[in-house]
């Protein structure tokens, strides 16, 4: 819905409803999303016995989604701004549930590697369109911390799936759950059409600023700032990929742990780092969105310490206690990094510009699952978790050359750091 059809003027109260009603819908769908996601990871060790597929094959599976999905980012983002958020949202859930129904009937790995790599572009439509519709429903002041309550469903979604992916597995096979899932987000689609609010008025979303300042698309997708952003985003997301894709394998292989008790294992750190990521939007928002550099560098350095601990665990829950504390401080930082564009783009680009920032995370969503997949082949679990450790501490050193505050996250061609 355009933006020329809301409403001239509005009380506090309904400002806080429709941002509220939009950050709950839009976590629902991000919930079914990573869900879908996290099922192929859990359901990797029953895929590849069933094919006789290697690890590199087996992350090559996890791989391809991504790929295509980060070759939809921006293209995605382009058509939200261009067409809306409402439609855009709808198609992609639909196409979505297609694909992840179609994962069920698959019948080799070139068949599921196709049906990935389409599913991919289902849920590359997504982001874009959801950055855009909070944009456009929420007040700048407040926006990171809807957006850290949205992104917070990412690792919610991480979370309960494995608990509800792995006796599913257990009682119905691995194809009839992608069924089961499949049913989930058609029933998220139609809520998000029925329920969606309209936008606010562009005073109160900031797309006034927008009309004033005149910021065309070509300078959002060629500003030093957006690709800043996107690469702090692709190091600092090597993490998020590469435990939810090569935990669950782990435990089962490493430690012995059953699918049960590895579904809980790996659903804990995820709801921590759920709550983290929430947290962390708000504190963002009132204490530090002038200062990210020093909520975010710290945070990431801390974190690569922990996943030093981690490694040296000597048992599976020593491991998982450590994998908590690390994900949970990573959680913290995840609005440090996404919070200054995402305050900073005004509502008519923002599903462009926060397309080419979720570049830079799905890139990590490439290279993650196929370079772990490889150096556990090679190596071990060791050496793949500790290419985690390096990418964190790289997040850490590309923090320190991004923008700070909003008047220096700039269109031109000259920017400031």
């Amino acid at each position: 819905m355009g933006l020329a059809e809301t409403t001239p003027t509005m009380t506090s109260t309904q400002v806080r409803k429709t941002a509220a009603l939009t950050v709950g819908l839009l976590m629902g769908v991000w919930v079914i999303d990573y869900i879908d996601r996290v099922m192929m990871a859990v359901a990797l060790p029953f895929i590849g016995a069933e094919y006789d597929l290697s690890k590199t094959e087996q992350g090559w599976l996890i791989t391809v989604f991504s790929l295509v999905y980060l070759l939809c980012q921006v293209p995605g983002g382009i058509l939200a701004d261009r067409f809306g958020a409402r439609r855009q949202l709808m198609v992609s859930l639909v196409l979505w549930s297609i694909f992840t129904a179609l994962t069920g009937l698959a019948w080799g790995l070139a068949a599921l590697l196709v049906i990935r790599a389409l599913f991919g572009v289902g849920q590359g439509l997504f982001p874009g369109a959801s950055f855009k519709a909070m944009a456009e429903r929420t007040t700048p002041e407040s926006r990171a911390t809807a957006a850290g309550s949205m992104l917070a469903a990412n690792q919610l979604g991480a979370g309960v799936a494995p608990l509800i992916v792995a006796p599913l597995i257990l009682l119905l096979g691995w194809r009839h759950t992608f069924w089961v899932t499949a049913v989930a987000g058609v029933i998220i689609g139609f809520m998000l059409w029925k329920m969606l609010p309209p936008a606010l008025p562009s005073h109160l979303n900031g797309s006034d600023r927008a009309e004033r300042q005149g910021v065309p698309l070509s300078l959002v997708l060629r500003s030093a700032s957006v690709w800043k952003f996107a690469a702090l985003f692709c190091a600092a997301n090597m993490l998020g990929y590469g435990m939810m894709t090569w935990v669950p394998s782990y435990l089962l292989e490493e430690r012995g742990i059953s699918l049960i008790s590895t579904g809980f294992m790996s659903a804990v750190p995820s709801l921590v780092m759920c709550a983290t990521t929430f947290v962390g939007g708000w504190l963002f928002d009132r204490y530090f969105h002038n200062r990210a550099r020093l909520f975010v560098i710290p945070l990431l350095l801390l974190t690569a310490l922990l996943l030093v601990v981690m490694l040296q665990a000597e048992t599976a829950i020593g491991f998982t206690v450590y994998q908590t504390l690390a994900l949970g401080v990573a959680g913290l930082s995840t609005m440090g990094v996404l919070g200054m564009p995402f305050r900073a783009l005004p509502p008519s680009v923002v599903g462009s510009g926060m397309g080419v920032v979720n570049v830079g995370g799905q890139v990590a969503g490439v290279l993650a699952p196929v370079l772990m997949g490889l150096l556990v082949d090679k190596f071990s679990y060791t050496a793949a978790f500790g290419l985690l450790i390096a990418t964190t501490v790289l997040a850490a050193l590309i923090a320190v050359i991004v923008p700070q505050r909003p008047e220096q996250f700039t269109f031109g061609t000259k920017e400031t750091a």
